[in-house]
């Protein structure tokens, strides 16, 4: 064990860990630290907050009662302390043996933040021999987070560990360790970020979009009571659809019901100037799309197709059967693309921030490098563009 201690510990000392996770840690800012099997605080990526380091550990180099007692177990890889707070351990392991742990969030869920409350700060003066404002201000300082974004720091504690161990094998064994980190982790990384990336793309909302249909709603609501309600409700079942986290896959026609929403809030907006329709078949509403892929193609086909134009115009959303795939296709007679900006688009990487890209990667990577986004056409009569997915499920997809 000395032995394997030591290896730890010097990848610690190397100092490359941080350089090394900096990319993804960026898409977290809760807590997430290395130990080893003692508990002993060997470096911390993002740092305890002060409850935990002050408060709850005897001291700021080893960990708490609550993960002590649970180091050297099989039990679950995350918990609840006895103060309510989340947390997560993961192991590090050599030679089918755990040689430390990575750790973290310690932070409450969203709902449980009541349990502050409970806190008995006097009872903690008393035994931490702690200034009473210092106890109270890192109480309230505990943050509390959605259940999404904990999933996602789940997968980089995992990520971690499994890559820290990766490392301590290399230097034990006789492999080139440059060929074997470079090859494995690079995969692993590059799957990783991806996948954080879309989590996160899920969550964001054109912020243009919710102001001008809340001015939209305050003018409606001054003039005339009747579509109000409506405008509301729709809008309301938008955003409670962005934020859906709890699958990766949803079904065709929930994807157009959803985009049929957006689409009715900027007709009320633009009113004569916007027309579109939706002629999905029954039998292709039951297969399943990616969430959130269709939708940003139907937003750039009105901000930048149809709003520039000043009678405005259609966009028109279709699928169809054929050989074995399913092909969407959103058309829109607006004003297409400059040359210049569809030529950096179909050459680039999603540089320019459209999301073409990164919907045209996720769909890739759920169904083959022949499936995904296509711009078909786009000039001064429009823009036409098709998602291409298979009618069967792939082999290895991720559900």
């Amino acid at each position: 064990m000395n032995k394997t201690n030591n290896l730890l510990k010097k990848l610690v000392a190397s100092n490359i860990l941080y350089t090394r996770y900096m990319s993804i840690l960026s898409l977290s800012d809760l807590p997430l630290f290395l130990i080893d099997t003692n508990g002993d605080i060997l470096f911390e990526f993002i740092p305890s907050p002060d409850f935990c380091t002050y408060i709850c550990q005897e001291n700021k180099d080893c960990i708490c009662h609550d993960y002590k007692c649970r180091l050297n177990s099989s039990g679950e890889n995350k918990f609840v302390c006895h103060y309510g707070l989340e947390n997560v351990l993961y192991p590090i392991t050599l030679q089918d043996e755990t040689v430390g742990y990575i750790c973290g969030v310690q932070s409450y869920l969203e709902g449980n933040e009541y349990q502050k409350c409970l806190i008995e700060i006097q009872s903690l003066k008393n035994i931490k021999g702690l200034e009473l404002e210092f106890i109270a201000k890192s109480v309230l300082s505990l943050k509390t987070v959605e259940s999404n974004k904990i999933k996602i720091h789940e997968q980089m504690c995992v990520h971690i560990a499994s890559n820290i161990s990766l490392d301590l094998y290399e230097s034990i064994s006789h492999t080139d360790p440059d060929a074997v980190r470079l090859c494995i982790e690079k995969e692993i990384l590059e799957k990783k970020i991806i996948d954080l990336e879309s989590k996160n793309m899920d969550l964001v909302v054109n912020p243009h979009f919710l102001f001008n249909t809340l001015n939209c709603i305050a003018r409606i609501a001054y003039f005339e009571h009747s579509q109000t309600e409506e405008l509301i409700y729709c809008l309301s079942d938008l955003l409670r659809y962005n934020l859906k986290q709890n699958n990766q896959l949803h079904t065709i026609g929930s994807e157009i019901d959803n985009i049929k929403k957006y689409l009715y809030i900027q007709k009320v907006r633009f009113k004569t100037r916007l027309v579109y329709e939706c002629n999905i078949p029954e039998n292709i509403n039951a297969y399943r799309i990616p969430n959130m892929v269709i939708q940003p193609i139907v937003e750039n086909a009105v901000i930048h197709g149809i709003t520039p134009k000043r009678d405005g115009g259609k966009i028109s959303i279709y699928a169809e059967e054929y050989k074995n795939e399913i092909i969407i296709s959103i058309i829109d007679n607006g004003n297409g693309f400059p040359k210049d900006v569809l030529q950096d688009i179909q050459q680039s990487e999603n540089k320019l921030g459209l999301g073409f890209g990164n919907t045209d990667k996720r769909l890739k990577r759920y169904y083959g490098e022949q499936y995904g986004l296509k711009i078909v056409k786009s000039d001064y009569s429009g823009s036409t563009i098709t998602i291409t997915i298979p009618t069967q499920p792939i082999a290895g997809l991720l559900l």
